[in-house]
């Protein structure tokens, strides 16, 4: 395969327009041209406004009380007490209450305060009991599938899915000696990284340190989700590609398709010498494979795939095995010479096809997007956890991960209906179906209402 994409580009950067090969100083340069700018669609702003004449200021409470209605998430909140005395209607009426305090990140108390006969002892209980990691991941879980199974796949896909993988800093209190200062993005916080759909429908998220790896977030990510999707295709920026995530990428029968960077320095690896004609692009080839080393620690490649896929290991511990620190290790060297011949034919087919570098950038954009709608959600306290300990935040991240998808189930839902519609068949163009997506939240109202009665008087 490796010949083949070779050979393709060969040919193809003779007549490829936007990419070429240049000097930088003395050393070969790969050129790409800037993408242009995409078509703007015709009709996504008037769908959207229909969306919101039919369903004007809606709650984002009563979006989450519609999910349960359909979904009946509240039976994955199991109680860790041997048993309950509460009803169910109660039972589910205060869990809504407590999910949408944690998700908004306006806390208990305060929404204990605006709602008759809930007391924040009451919540506080429920969050005690009920509210804890496996039970929201079975919700999560829950509503992605649920979403998958009520979608439109012509409009929005089946369960064969491309997702972007992305890490978004949430600020945390830094008065305390446990809190983390994030190099790049400057300040103290947690980052969460998020496994989103091209069409916002968001499989995974995870809680990592500032410090941490994205490319093992990317891979666990991926093996981890537990939902019905198949992801077939993880789209990442260049933090979260290597050699070694290439070469697992393929092992573990999904593409690894990254925006690099520096795609100006990238070279190429040729499967022999004196390899055929390739003189047009002889010179950003590096060097032969090596394919002795692959062949002779492929049973511990194997191994290693098999115990990531099985969950035999967590990926942290594994991939902390093959770092810049352990370079002699035979299977690190085998993994690294496998993700090379992998990134060369990533890197011929990203430079033939100008269709695959923009559906790279789609992709990245879309989890861009769902993480500026998690400072929509997230409006309580300035969007700052006010924990430290990690369990805490995870409960926080993943009623906000849980919220979020229940108001991309509901859009897609709302979306649909209005697309039944008669003056809606075979009007949606390619660049509309291209940009229909369920991530908007232009007629949601998170705030809830806010009374004003002038004959209501202070007792004072």
């Amino acid at each position: 395969e490796v010949s083949y994409w070779l050979i393709k580009l060969n040919k193809n950067i003779v007549r490829n327009k936007n990419v070429n090969i240049v000097r930088r100083g003395n050393k070969p340069w790969i050129k790409v041209s800037s993408l242009k700018k995409q078509k703007e669609p015709e009709n996504i702003k008037e769908i959207k406004d229909e969306v919101l004449e039919k369903w004007p200021l809606t709650s984002l409470l009563d979006i989450l009380k519609e999910v349960e209605l359909r979904l009946d998430l509240t039976s994955s909140f199991e109680s860790v007490a041997s048993k309950e005395v509460m009803s169910k209607g109660e039972l589910q009426h205060k869990i809504l209450l407590c999910l949408f305090a944690l998700a908004t990140n306006t806390g208990l108390k305060r929404i204990s305060n605006n709602i008759k006969n809930v007391s924040y002892e009451d919540l506080k209980y429920i969050q005690r009991r009920f509210i804890n990691k496996d039970n929201l991941k079975n919700a999560i879980i829950k509503i992605v599938n649920g979403n998958l199974k009520i979608r439109n796949k012509k409009l929005f896909g089946g369960i064969t899915i491309s997702c972007a993988s992305d890490a978004k800093k949430f600020s945390a209190w830094d008065q305390n000696l446990v809190t983390e200062w994030h190099v790049r993005y400057k300040g103290a916080g947690i980052m969460v990284y998020w496994h989103v759909d091209r069409k916002a429908l968001c499989v995974y998220s995870q809680i990592k340190s500032c410090s941490s790896s994205e490319i093992i977030s990317m891979i666990e990510g991926v093996i981890h989700h537990a939902t019905n999707a198949e992801v077939k295709k993880n789209y990442v920026d260049s933090n979260g590609q290597s050699l070694v995530a290439f070469a697992f990428s393929y092992l573990l029968n999904f593409e690894l398709l990254p925006r690099l960077k520096r795609i100006g320095a990238e070279r190429l690896l040729v499967p022999k010498a004196n390899f055929g004609n390739i003189s047009n692009i002889e010179s950003i080839v590096s060097r032969v494979i090596n394919w002795k080393i692959i062949r002779d620690n492929y049973e511990g490649m194997i191994e290693y795939a098999v115990a990531l896929k099985l969950k035999i290991t967590e990926p942290e511990a594994l991939l902390k095995r093959f770092t810049a620190n352990n370079l002699q290790h035979p299977v690190y060297q085998a993994l690294q010479e496998l993700g090379r011949i992998i990134k060369t034919i990533f890197i011929c087919k990203y430079l033939i096809f100008e269709r695959l570098r923009i559906e790279i950038h789609e992709g990245l954009n879309v989890v861009e997007r769902w993480n500026s709608v998690n400072d929509f959600i997230y409006y309580g306290k300035k969007s700052t956890i006010s924990s430290n300990e990690p369990v805490i935040q995870e409960i926080s991240i993943l009623c906000l991960h849980l919220l979020q998808a229940a108001l991309v189930y509901m859009n897609t839902l709302m979306l649909q209906k209005v697309l039944e519609e008669n003056h809606w068949q075979n009007k949606l163009t390619v660049e509309d179906k291209r940009a229909l997506s369920p991530l908007f939240y232009h007629h949601i109202n998170p705030y809830g209402i806010f009374k004003l009665d002038m004959n209501e008087r202070m007792e004072i």
